[in-house]
């Protein structure tokens, strides 16, 4: 199968909504299939550690004002066997990776958005990878804005704006795309003006 890069709908995903109502430069770092666990995913390959992939991008990227952290839904798939609790701990050490003093001192310090995926729906071709975590989807918002306040960021629950697709249950359409980047929006000119 080619590229999808040059689908419609990954043109204006909600980081580039986000860019464009909030009047920033965006640096774009969302790979599909990425997990917030400190490790590959044994189909898709090494590379695809949101850990490993946080550091490179903060080493590469910057100086920055403002990272935003959405992980979390692919690591509710059955196969990587993870609850709400263990995905939340994982996302804690995007976030603590991101406060270290090396990283926050290599960009002149920034700010920290922890964003909560809405929960998943078990319909589509998705729907047997995610039937037996629909539960834990929906625990996360509570767990994730624990770890932002015991973090000190800033969180945002985006099931309190949007929902996932009903036709594959974890993407969103492009409506969400852009009632999630205005929103993202809205909230960071608050963070940062």
């Amino acid at each position: 199968m080619g590229s999808l890069d040059h689908h419609p709908r990954l043109m204006r995903r909600w980081p580039v909504v986000m860019a464009d109502a909030a009047g920033v430069d965006l640096i774009e770092e969302g790979l599909g299939g990425r997990l917030a666990a400190g490790h590959g995913d044994p189909n898709m390959g090494p590379h695809m550690d949101g850990q490993l992939g946080l550091r490179i991008a903060l080493a590469s990227h910057g100086p920055i004002d403002m990272l935003t952290i959405m992980l979390g839904t692919n690591d509710l798939q059955a196969h990587h066997g993870k609850t709400a609790p263990q995905i939340a701990a994982h996302v804690d050490a995007l976030v603590k990776i991101a406060q270290t003093d090396d990283l926050q001192d290599r960009h002149g310090s920034f700010e920290i958005l922890l964003i909560c995926p809405p929960p998943v729906i078990a319909v589509g071709v998705f729907a047997a990878d995610f039937a037996d975590t629909v539960a834990a989807s929906r625990a996360m918002p509570a767990l994730y804005a624990r770890v932002a306040t015991r973090r000190g960021v800033h969180f945002m629950d985006a099931s309190t704006h949007i929902a996932s697709s009903d036709i594959d249950g974890i993407h969103f359409d492009n409506a969400a795309h852009a009632v999630l980047g205005q929103a993202v929006a809205d909230q960071i000119k608050g963070i940062l003006i």
